[in-house]
């Protein structure tokens, strides 16, 4: 990638960043965190690998922007890729124009705690630096390839037809970077039937065949599927009604549960955070020990459910920070999945450098791969493929209109 580009990632309350060139050990990333707040701040890791930390009180995120790309401007970025959580049916990354930004707007209902976000930065950026082609690359855009008897529900038609209720997955850019970088390394190209499980505060899983997603556990919402970090993932839907009837919760306090308060630190009673909780299991937390097997449970189930969308099964790839980073995890997942004649080498899973990639497998059966994901890498590269297109669009519509002058 000869082209550097500045990918950003705005939360409600942070922005991430990157920029992101061809030389990925080069790469400068941080983090501005508390935007809004005295305790405002920025820190990363910037030119020739040093730590940053810069404190920018009551920063808001149009000033932390500012902050970020002034310190980044001496490296010139070409371009800036957005990451964007709901695209709605918008099937791939897209040049950012008012039509566009409209229709992320309209998204807005399906993300509500992301694409506003999202907004106020391509807002602040459109304004400091109207001048770079900025792109506009969806969490969901991965999963629309998947059928209409993946992503609908069993609910009345006029709820998909006028309100767009379906399922439409996230952790598109993680699950094509893995399945792609994967499928590479196993030597079969975006060929095959591959399953993904992207594990970490957010977890999801996907089946792909032939580079196409086919079906993945998030649905409308980033709520449902896996057990998570602090997300529930599925549950019964009449548990709303239940404690409604039954403890007078509202929707709100229902919705702030699922979402943050269940999962590992609701099973744990402890923590959202599996390295804490397997060392809590280790010293007899019995609490901590019945969290970690669930969260293996339902992820293998997972897997075998998505499973049914593949004409076979050619491997499958870890990624996340939980299937990066632990050789338990996934020996554990695995120990759920025996009929599907994976055998994982535990010498090779257990040696496995954390954040590395590599195959775990002994040679039989499906493959296992670790393969760390790189979302940044493939927002630039998606960013960099849509203002190339544009670029040579334009050389050819220039080309037609001097030959019809002729």
């Amino acid at each position: 990638m000869s082209t550097s580009v500045l990918v950003i990632n705005c939360g409600s309350s942070s922005i991430k960043y990157a920029l992101v060139s061809e030389h990925r050990e080069n790469r400068i990333f941080g983090l501005a965190e508390n935007l809004g707040s005295a305790e405002a701040r920025i820190k990363g890791i910037t030119t020739g690998g040093a730590a940053l930390e810069l404190s920018i009180p009551h920063a808001n995120h149009e000033k932390a922007l500012e902050t970020i790309l002034e310190r980044l401007s001496h490296h010139h970025p070409q371009a800036i890729g957005h990451r964007v959580v709901h695209g709605g049916t918008l099937t791939k990354a897209e040049r950012l124009t008012p039509e566009i930004i409209e229709r992320i707007r309209a998204a807005t209902p399906l993300a509500p705690l992301h694409n506003p976000a999202h907004l106020v930065g391509i807002d602040a950026t459109m304004r400091l630096f109207p001048e770079l082609p900025q792109v506009a690359v969806f969490d969901t855009a991965f999963h629309q390839t998947m059928p209409a008897h993946a992503y609908r529900y069993a609910l009345p038609k006029f709820l998909y037809t006028e309100h767009n209720v379906r399922r439409y997955g996230f952790h598109g850019t993680s699950h094509a970077y893995v399945s792609e970088r994967g499928s590479a390394l196993a030597g079969s190209l975006k060929q095959g039937g591959w399953l993904t499980a992207h594990l970490g505060n957010g977890s999801s899983t996907c089946a792909i065949w032939n580079g196409q997603s086919v079906d993945t556990s998030m649905g409308l919402t980033p709520l449902e599927g896996v057990v998570m970090g602090t997300r529930s993932g599925d549950v019964d839907p009449s548990i709303h009604s239940f404690l409604a009837s039954n403890l007078g919760w509202d929707l709100y306090k229902i919705d702030k549960m699922l979402n943050n308060q269940s999962g590992l630190l609701g099973l744990s009673d402890l923590s959202n955070d599996m390295r804490t909780l397997i060392e809590a299991s280790e010293q007899g937390n019995e609490d901590a020990a019945i969290a970690i097997e669930v969260f293996c449970y339902r992820l293998a189930k997972s897997l075998a459910a998505l499973s049914c969308g593949l004409p076979r099964i050619d491997g499958l790839f870890f990624t996340g920070g939980i299937g990066e980073n632990s050789a338990y995890i996934r020996e554990k997942t695995l120990s759920y999945l025996p009929h599907f004649g994976f055998h994982l080498s535990q010498e090779q899973n257990n040696q496995l450098e954390r954040g590395t990639e590599g195959r775990i497998d002994t040679g039989l059966g499906p493959q296992i791969w670790v393969i760390p994901t790189d979302e940044e890498g493939r927002i630039a590269k998606e960013t960099v493929s849509v203002v190339e297109s544009e670029v040579k669009q334009a050389a050819v519509k220039k080309s037609d209109f001097e030959s019809a002058m002729v």
